[in-house]
């Protein structure tokens, strides 16, 4: 309004000049007029279209029934359940695979990982890595002005903290404070943090409050406060080995299974290390000018009841490592910047639309003002649509494939509210309606052959596309640590596996 008083004013005062110009001196009035119009109205399309900071808050084995604000009955988490009622919950959001590292490729490539390589979780001393040829997030957003950080779990190479493999710089972090996969020994003290290529040792406190201590320093007193910022918070939290702190243990006095206690206390945990981190940008006035993303990398570990592992999918079938929705299907909160909200997305409400996480690097490069990469496929699509109850629009059906997934259903595509599911060489199939039946029980593809062999047909399309694409790794990969045969000093050097 400003921008439109001032022009009113420069106009007015301009007609009263012109009035008392020769023909000549009218026309030279009206050119700077002119002139004057066209900067102001480009200053108001700059303020209107400011490059937003953008925040993305990863857990590690979150499930999607592990938050208040999600329906947990137990687990307390203030800050997020407070964080919803300002932002858009989404009842759909999918992680991009149903384990860790292949979940983190699909976030900073906006390729599901087939595709992208990083098709399993990441032993050390492998071959496996995310390639320096993937245009990653924080390199795309450096290109057009931003600060980039990443703090927390990397696990998106194998060489951690070597030149044989690109490290989180090499991907286009200024800053970054990291480990390759958990923090060891625990969550409590940890010793294994790398800071900019240099082991720190043990650090006093626990891992998600270290983390995001050390991306409030950055905030204050590191990075360029002229500039926007993309910072990536990638917590430890809950995936074991679990270590809380006492005072997060005090808050289920009424738990007697120790084991349960911990997982819960450890949910409260990142809770706070999230309120910590929403604290700091108040404290900064970022808040009103960032975009804050909050999800997780895959469903929770174990069975729920006996293993270690004490997370809840919300009643889905499957949890970590399976296709199935409760391996998949995670919490995911967005609050929208300032600028950039519309009357059509309503603070505390929830959407249906189904997203991922290869939509968060579509979303943030859009919104920085970067170009989206021409010369590859990309999977994700813009999120921004589905916190108004749209469809998201992308160019490929959502899709998984997990290796390492129990029994012999490994992969997975949705479209729509339909969802099949079939083992690694497609020879078993299994169709799901998720509207109607979310806790897939009911396979449909007897009851449906017409939707059945349309799902099919595309599934095995899309799965022959994937493979073409990307990296063979999987083709000879054993499971877990290397052994001395596995294990590659160098990288290979022709074909689809090249960097």
């Amino acid at each position: 309004m400003l921008y439109i008083r001032n022009i009113r004013c420069i106009l007015s005062r301009g007609s009263l000049m012109t009035s008392h110009m020769t023909a000549s001196s009218h026309q030279l009035g009206n050119q700077i007029l002119a002139l004057v119009l066209g900067l102001l109205l480009a200053a108001t399309a700059a303020a209107q279209t400011k490059q937003p900071n953008i925040v993305v808050f990863l857990a590690d084995d979150l499930g999607h029934g592990d938050l208040g604000v999600y329906g947990h009955p137990i687990i307390k988490t203030p800050n997020l359940n407070e964080f919803a009622k300002r932002g858009v919950l989404l009842q759909n959001c999918y992680s991009a695979s149903a384990v860790c590292s292949p979940s983190r490729s699909a976030i900073l490539t906006g390729r599901t990982p087939y595709r992208n390589g990083v098709f399993t979780w990441i032993p050390e001393n492998r071959e496996i890595h995310l390639r320096s040829s993937e245009l990653a997030l924080p390199k795309l957003l450096k290109e057009v002005g931003y600060e980039t950080c990443h703090v927390g779990k990397w696990h998106l190479n194998s060489h951690f903290n070597q030149p044989t493999q690109p490290q989180p710089n090499d991907h286009g972090y200024d800053h970054w404070l990291a480990t390759q996969n958990n923090a060891a020994p625990s969550h409590e003290n940890p010793s294994n943090f790398v800071r900019n290529g240099k082991p720190i040792g043990k650090v006093e406190g626990y891992s998600s409050h270290i983390i995001v201590d050390e991306a409030a320093t950055w905030l204050k007193t590191k990075r360029d406060a002229a500039k926007p910022f993309l910072l990536s918070v990638w917590a430890h939290e809950p995936h074991y080995p679990i270590k809380s702190a006492p005072e997060f243990k005090a808050l289920y006095p009424d738990l007697t299974d120790d084991v349960q206690r911990e997982h819960h206390a450890n949910v409260s945990q990142l809770d706070a290390a999230f309120g910590k981190l929403l604290k700091t940008l108040d404290e900064l006035k970022l808040t009103d000018d960032t975009l804050v993303i909050f999800t997780s990398d895959n469903g929770p570990e174990g069975d729920g009841i006996k293993s270690p592992g004490r997370g809840s999918t919300g009643g889905l079938r499957g949890r970590k490592r399976a296709v199935y929705e409760g391996g998949i299907r995670v919490p995911g909160i967005v609050k929208l910047p300032t600028s950039l909200n519309k009357a059509s997305v309503a603070a505390g409400s929830k959407s249906a639309v189904p997203v991922i996480g290869s939509d968060i690097f579509v979303t943030a490069v859009k919104l920085a003002g970067a170009k989206l990469p021409a010369d590859r496929v990309l999977d994700g699509g813009d999120l921004l649509p589905a916190l108004e109850g749209k469809v998201v629009e992308r160019s490929r059906p959502l899709y998984w494939r997990c290796v390492i997934a129990p029994g012999p259903m490994k992969t997975a595509m949705r479209i729509g509210d339909w969802k099949i599911v079939a083992d690694e060489p497609l020879t078993q199939f299994e169709l799901y309606n998720l509207k109607s039946d979310p806790v897939e029980q009911d396979d449909l593809k007897e009851k449906e052959p017409a939707k059945f062999g349309e799902m099919q047909a595309e599934l095995k399309k899309l799965n022959a596309e994937i493979e073409a694409e990307g990296p063979t790794w999987w083709k000879t990969y054993q499971n877990g640590p290397a052994n001395k045969k596995q294990q590659s000093k160098k990288q290979p050097s022709k074909n689809k596996n090249k960097e």
